[in-house]
């Protein structure tokens, strides 16, 4: 049995943009900097930051996800979420896919 985890994530109030809250605080736009959440206390901590900055106007729409550790990385319990993770599905030109297309290439 895979053990849930927990992430906090939100839209970015300046363009929009998918983000999950990472190491001290800071909103970073992929989820493998999210911070991974393992215990209701950490959970709290990481609602209290994310309170703070939707009252500093930085993101909106919070919400605390679940996902599960696979490999190094995480994935959204949710398809919507992993959905927001990944990227726009009707153009994977754009988005996340491409960029991540394009640093793999770089590679």
């Amino acid at each position: 049995m895979k053990t849930i985890c927990k992430l906090v994530t939100a839209n970015r109030l300046a363009d929009g943009e998918v983000v999950w809250l990472g190491a001290h605080g800071a909103w970073v736009e992929t989820i493998d900097g999210a911070l991974v959440l393992e215990d209701a206390a950490a959970v709290e901590a990481a609602e209290a930051a994310a309170a703070r900055a939707v009252a500093a106007n930085e993101v909106v729409d919070v919400g605390t996800i679940d996902v599960t550790r696979q490999g190094s990385g995480v994935v959204p319990v949710r398809l919507r979420e992993r959905i927001r993770a990944a990227g726009p599905t009707f153009r994977t030109d754009l988005g996340k896919q491409a960029q991540a297309s394009r640093a793999s290439n770089a590679a």
